[in-house]
């Protein structure tokens, strides 16, 4: 493990998902912990999404930024999370891509499970293509984006969107990704008391998102059979992160598929280390995040 990195292990709690409630309010308390973002070079809006039910976004809108939008799904394990959480990353994302971003607060589990935080994710990238025009942002250029969960709901939407005909994504930025409940890979047996995520706590996340319901490709992407005409995509893996192995599986079978793929492996990381923001690395990674986007969704 890089060392500047281990020296904050003890500082993460120990959440398990056993107890939703405690957790939520664990994380809510870490987020709040960290300082808070320098905003004054873009205007932040929070809005509601016309659904069933209601979705609640805030939109990050850069002073310089041109043309794309990226909706950013935040993490959590499909349990913890909404806006207010994602805050400080959610602007250090737009800061970096120079972009707009629209953070999206789905539904959690246990109490929603799937599919509530796709059909959530997916009724934010309707409404985004839709209102492209009052957004100010070219309906062609929308990234899904996401972190852990996130990033797994992001595939997710990328995976409906094909399926579905729904709107054009230009590109999928997946950070570490939960893809798959099997738990079937070397990392995910192995990394059983890794920081902040193990396999007992990805084991909780995937019970409590899918309920009673089997798990589809819409709910693990890597169930897919068919990776064929999704968007291009930047996948992020960490070295000791359960999530590692499904994470790079899933860009090779992407690249079989015939989509354009950019994976990066960071050495010496754990699973949420971008967000130690004091330590360099974890600087690298979050500066990395947004230019791979500003790149994607430049004209």
């Amino acid at each position: 493990m890089d060392p500047e990195l281990e020296a904050f292990i003890p500082l993460f709690p120990r959440a398990n998902l056993t107890d939703p409630a405690a957790d939520r309010k664990s994380f809510a308390e870490l987020a709040a912990a960290v300082p808070p973002p320098d905003t004054t070079g873009m205007e932040v809006e929070d809005r509601t999404v016309p659904a069933d039910p209601e979705v609640p976004v805030r939109i990050y809108r850069p002073h310089q930024a041109r043309g794309g939008a990226i909706v950013w799904l935040h993490g959590g394990g499909f349990v913890m999370g909404d806006v207010d959480t994602e805050h400080p990353w959610a602007t250090r994302i737009a800061d970096a891509s120079n972009t707009v971003v629209i953070s999206v607060g789905y539904r959690l589990a246990p109490e929603h499970p799937f599919p509530a935080a796709l059909d959530d994710a997916y009724a934010v990238l309707t409404w985004t293509a839709e209102h492209a025009a009052e957004l100010g942002i070219d309906p062609q250029r929308i990234a899904v984006a996401g972190h852990s969960a996130g990033g797994g709901l992001a595939a997710a939407v990328a995976l409906r969107a094909r399926d579905q005909q729904g709107p054009p994504i230009r590109f999928q930025l997946l950070n570490q990704p939960g893809l798959d409940d099997r738990q079937e890979t070397w990392s995910a047996r192995n990394f059983t008391d890794t920081p902040w995520m193990n396999r007992d706590k990805i084991t909780a996340s995937w019970r409590h998102y899918l309920g009673s319901r089997p798990a589809t490709p819409y709910a693990a992407p890597a169930r897919a059979t068919d990776l064929s005409g999704l968007p291009p995509a930047h996948i992020a893996t960490a070295e000791l992160c359960p999530n590692r192995d499904e994470n790079i599986d899933y860009a090779q079978r992407l690249l079989q598929a015939g989509v354009s793929v950019e994976l990066h492996q960071w050495p010496g990381t754990f699973h949420g280390s971008q967000a130690i923001l004091s330590a360099e690395v974890s600087q690298r990674q979050l500066a990395e995040l947004g230019a791979v986007l500003h790149r994607a969704l430049a004209e």
